[in-house]
């Protein structure tokens, strides 16, 4: 289909296209392999400007939006999820300063973001806090004027990676998620320690780890928005970086779908390319429709918020669960079509399969996303009932 795109955006989007067949499809099966996180990449990556594409040209971006963003998501993906998500996990550090960071908080960490000269990481998930965030046990306890962090954050993209983290802590735990507090804390600061690195079904690129805190002291000019904000800030966040995972999955899904098309057309059975055969052309049919469904619906919901939308988070929700729905079935499908070789290593789509089950998981797991799409559906019925 034709989105229209701006030449501005084509640019943005034929560069992402570029670096991802020419730099990263060739290492990607051996990054996977070896679980090499991508410094190089990323260097080229932040070389050619994609870190701050969302980010306001004051602050060292190339102010465009949520859409564009998507956009270099979506072409890095077709390539490899475990190097997209690690310029979408430094999004999901950046957005809170962007939302919610003052000026002098902005002035300091916005610039080296957008020029990807620092790496950033969110952390919130915890052992017994995931879709549960109101659980999360990682305290930040008032001493004068700073504040002393302790606890422990699992499953952190980029942890041990990134320059700048932006953790959420209670610093008030009888309030529940009115007592979360955000905090920016550099990689440097005394206090703020790594776990092992993640062994991984999928993104196994990525560097997965937990971020410890003992004793971490930061200064009140840290805090991210108010005290008791926290959760608003998370919310706030996800609402908007949901679609970058979107992106992902609209990505592995075309990358599966493109890998699968060309092994049936030149794959030959009982003396016929199996393209010829009806029940792979309607595999593929129904691949390249759902593929299409899923990106409609996230570009839809970058562009309502692109456009100043108050309330998004419905939108958000569906497009990244209908998309990562999508990507585990079209890359599933895909290791069908090409059968046996679909299954080895040699071919991508076994690891395209493994990759898009993240998507399902992550920034919102797929049931919870439903809660959030169903209440704000009776939400919206009981305001027009009113009416």
């Amino acid at each position: 289909m034709d989105y229209f795109l701006t030449e501005e955006q084509e640019m943005i989007r034929d560069l992402a296209r570029r670096i991802a067949e020419e730099r990263i499809k060739p290492q990607a099966a051996e990054l996977d392999e070896s679980e090499t996180f991508p410094k190089e990449i990323m260097q080229t990556i932040a070389e050619s400007d994609l870190f701050g594409v969302y980010i306001d040209e004051e602050h060292g971006g190339l102010g465009m939006g949520v859409f564009e963003k998507c956009l270099v998501i979506e072409e890095l993906s077709k390539a490899c999820t475990g190097v997209s998500v690690t310029l979408a996990a430094s999004g999901l550090a950046t957005y809170p300063i962007v939302l919610f960071g003052t000026e002098k908080q902005k002035e300091q960490y916005l610039p080296d973001l957008a020029s990807g000269e620092k790496l950033g990481a969110f952390a919130l998930t915890e052992a017994e806090a995931g879709s549960d965030a109101a659980n999360i046990k990682t305290t930040a306890v008032e001493d004068g004027e700073d504040y002393i962090i302790n606890g422990t954050k699992q499953w952190i993209t980029n942890g041990g990676e990134a320059d700048v983290y932006v953790v959420i802590t209670m610093t008030d735990p009888n309030k529940g998620v009115r007592g979360a507090t955000a905090f920016i804390v550099d990689h440097d600061n005394p206090g703020i320690h790594f776990g092992k690195k993640e062994k991984k079904m999928g993104i196994r690129a990525s560097a997965t780890r937990e971020v410890i805190f003992e004793d971490c002291r930061v200064s009140r000019h840290q805090m991210l928005g108010r005290k008791g904000m926290g959760f608003v800030v998370t919310m706030k966040t996800l609402d908007i970086t949901r679609l970058g995972v979107g992106a992902q999955a609209v990505g592995i899904a075309q990358g599966a779908l493109n890998e699968a098309l060309a092994f049936a057309r030149e794959r030959v059975q009982f003396g016929k390319t199996i393209s010829s055969f009806q029940a792979v052309q309607h595999m593929l049919a129904d691949m390249a429709t759902q593929t299409e469904a899923a990106r409609s619906l996230v570009y839809n919901a970058a562009k309502m918020i692109d456009g100043g939308a108050k309330d998004y988070s419905k939108e958000s929700a569906m497009a990244k669960l209908f998309a990562s729905d999508t990507a585990m079935k079209v890359a599933t499908d895909a290791v069908q079509v090409m059968g046996g070789s679909g299954y080895m290593r040699d071919y991508p789509v076994e690891k395209m399969m493994r990759d898009a089950k993240i998507t399902q998981i992550y920034e919102g797991t797929n049931q919870i996303l439903r809660n959030v799409i169903g209440l704000d559906l009776v939400k919206d019925s009981r305001k027009k009932t009113k009416r």
